[in-house]
């Protein structure tokens, strides 16, 4: 469960996959946000935690690269991730066997769970840059801002 949230939490500080957390929408939902306003609130959660941790202008550029790299390095991961899930999902709407069903989805689940720990090592990597460029004191600030997260993630469970 912790290493859940601190996955969670390095996802949010660098801004890596902010699309996930987005609620997909119709069409036709006149609830859904624009692109344009999804990314004005990327920008804005951006900007504030930017400046939470006072980050110069310097290290600003820096995480900004980080990002990129870090991204490049997950984007394989993610579709490979995508492409077992609906190979998983066209296995179940097959008229398999239900045995031969069952075993394929077990290998599915199994290239999954690797493919996740790949994913989990990757973004670990990642927050560590991202920290390695932190000074001493935008370091306790960050861990301050992550223990405040966890806080919120189980209060919203």
């Amino acid at each position: 469960m912790k290493k859940l949230l601190v996955l969670m939490l390095a996802i949010f500080s660098l801004q890596a996959y902010s699309a996930a957390f987005a609620v997909p929408c119709g069409n036709n939902d006149a609830n859904c946000p624009s692109k344009e306003e999804m990314m004005q609130r990327r920008k804005a959660r951006e900007a504030e935690f930017e400046q939470k941790l006072g980050l110069t202008e310097a290290q600003k550029l820096k995480a900004k690269e980080l990002r990129i790299k870090g991204r490049e390095k997950m984007k394989p991961v993610i579709d490979e991730i995508k492409s077992k899930k609906q190979e998983a999902k066209m296995v179940k709407l097959s008229r398999m066997a239900v045995q031969a069903q069952e075993e394929k989805l077990a290998e599915i689940d199994a290239e999954l769970k690797v493919l996740e720990k790949k994913a989990n090592e990757i973004r670990k990597q990642n927050m560590k840059d991202f920290e390695s460029i932190l000074t001493r004191e935008q370091r306790k600030i960050l861990k301050q801002m992550k223990k405040e997260g966890r806080k919120k993630f189980e209060e919203r469970r």
